[in-house]
């Protein structure tokens, strides 16, 4: 049987079948007998491999105990049946043990193979809504100044030529800007690209502010952090940019306070205006606000608070803390 069950994983059930009937042939001669211990060791892969409606051995095993009994009774020695009925049901149980060894292991590689996939799908979602956010951030905060600018050039294109041409200006270098931060986002997912500009920081905020002047939201910027991990920087970014942007479309020409503070392993940021307080929340109107969503999802993600809303004294205020490591 030592051939056979060298080559048990290329054709589990052949080999499987001949085992089993060699050693029910011996079991009826009354033939030195093994208790189906190679018949198990075949079984095994057959458990392992084969799909559960392919194969189910109740079946087989039951119609292999009626053979070899009749079997037995017809061809065996004189009182085989009495001697060999307690070999027929340990080599069954053998068989039943083989069995169901090989389909613990089947049925727990294949939940270890679904959680992984499981796993993988959530790791690609989460990166998704990462770009996602990236993109809006990027692209909802420049097109809103252009809008702006644009909304300007066209009033004033008769009356003031030069105030047009100035809103002009900034709308060509918002646009490169634009352009640029695209670009380094297409870069950072095509990993393989050397030479790859750093993210967006605290250290920009202060371009922020100045591109937020041009649309005529004049930003008061108090920074008080340093040495923030790229990550914990790129939200805290990610978040005042977003806020500002809100001011630009909604309330301008207005002030703006944003207040970036670290302290004992947690970020602070607050971003309030003095404008009329009305904002396009989630929902309103039809209209999807994409922009409260990702800064409360770029909050929750660090295990931080998240607060946005009208201020008593008018204007709108945004509120965000989370921790982080250094």
């Amino acid at each position: 049987m030592a051939l056979p069950l060298a080559v048990r994983r290329l054709w589990p059930v052949p080999v499987f079948g001949g085992v089993l009937a060699a050693s029910t042939l011996a079991l009826i001669l009354d033939l030195p007998w093994d208790f189906y211990a190679a018949a198990a060791y075949a079984l095994y892969p057959v458990a392992l491999q084969l799909p559960r409606a392919r194969f189910v051995p109740t079946r087989a095993i039951g119609v292999l105990s009626a053979i070899v009994i009749l079997g037995g009774a017809l061809v065996g020695p004189k009182n085989w049946q009495a001697e060999q009925l307690g070999r027929v049901l340990l080599g069954v149980a053998v068989l039943g043990a083989s069995w169901a060894l090989g389909r613990a292991v089947r049925d727990r590689r294949a939940y270890t193979a679904q959680a992984a996939r499981r796993l993988a799908e959530t790791a690609v979602g989460e990166e998704r809504l990462r770009i996602a956010r990236e993109l809006h951030d990027i692209v909802a905060h420049s097109m809103s100044l252009i809008a702006v600018k644009a909304g300007v050039a066209v009033h004033v294109a008769e009356a003031r030529p030069e105030e047009a041409l100035d809103a002009l200006r900034v709308i060509e270098s918002t646009s490169r800007g634009t352009l640029g931060e695209m670009r380094h986002l297409l870069g950072v997912l095509r990993a393989d690209e050397p030479g790859l500009a750093p993210s967006p920081g605290l250290g920009s905020l202060s371009g922020l502010a100045e591109r937020a002047a041009m649309a005529g939201v004049h930003v008061d910027l108090d920074v008080r952090a340093d040495d923030l991990p790229e990550s914990v920087a790129l939200a805290a970014y990610r978040i005042v940019q977003e806020a500002v942007t809100n001011v630009v479309k909604h309330a301008a020409p207005a002030r703006c306070r944003v207040l970036v503070e670290a302290v004992g392993g947690r970020v602070r940021i607050e971003v309030d205006d003095d404008g009329p307080g009305v904002r396009v929340l989630p929902g309103v109107h039809g209209v999807p606000g994409h922009g409260l969503i990702g800064m409360r999802e770029r909050v929750m993600m660090y295990g931080g608070d998240f607060t946005a809303g009208p201020r008593p004294e008018g204007g709108f205020a945004v509120a965000a803390a989370f921790p982080y490591e250094a």
